[in-house]
């Protein structure tokens, strides 16, 4: 069985990682969404509700394709995780230049750790390229519109947080 991992914070989630999720799950058998607890970031949404969002946006997914996807939270080394729940590849989304310089170097440190498991990069796609969750969030902040940027339920989410 081909078991992808496709981590991140996701926080919240955006159709850019939609869009990777869908098309990951045409190249392995089981897709886990790695969850990171990443303290250092200081999440707008807990632990709890990222997963919860991430799951629901992931059930309508495989309603559509089939296959398989497991939420996953983590706080361990992302090589570590990808060990943990027996991944081969690990699955990095790409927008801009400035992404494949970070993740060059991350790609570089995971082989060192375990040359056998591949990471494998998606470029965003083209209509996709331009949302960064972190962008996301300052627009909802400031009460503009990022329901071409994010599901609904993910949009009400936003708003809740927000008022």
């Amino acid at each position: 069985m081909r078991i992808g991992l496709y981590p991140g914070t996701f926080d919240p989630v955006t159709l850019g990682h939609v869009d990777i999720i869908t098309r990951a799950m045409a190249l392995v058998d089981r897709l886990v969404i790695g969850v990171a607890i990443n303290r250092d970031k200081g999440p707008l949404f807990s632990l709890e509700e990222r997963v919860s969002m991430v799951a629901a946006e992931c059930a309508a997914i495989t309603a559509k394709t089939g296959g398989e996807i497991v939420v996953h939270p983590f706080e361990n080394l992302l090589i570590d995780c990808a060990r943990d729940v027996g991944a081969g590849i690990i699955i990095r989304g790409l927008r801009a230049v400035a992404d494949f310089e970070y993740e060059f170097q991350m790609v570089g440190m995971n082989r060192a750790l375990d040359a056998s498991i591949e990471t494998v990069f998606l470029m965003a796609d083209a209509r996709r390229q331009a949302i960064a969750s972190k962008l996301v969030k300052e627009i909802a902040r400031l009460g503009g519109d990022v329901s071409k940027f994010v599901t609904p339920s993910v949009q009400a989410a936003l708003s809740a947080r927000f008022g």
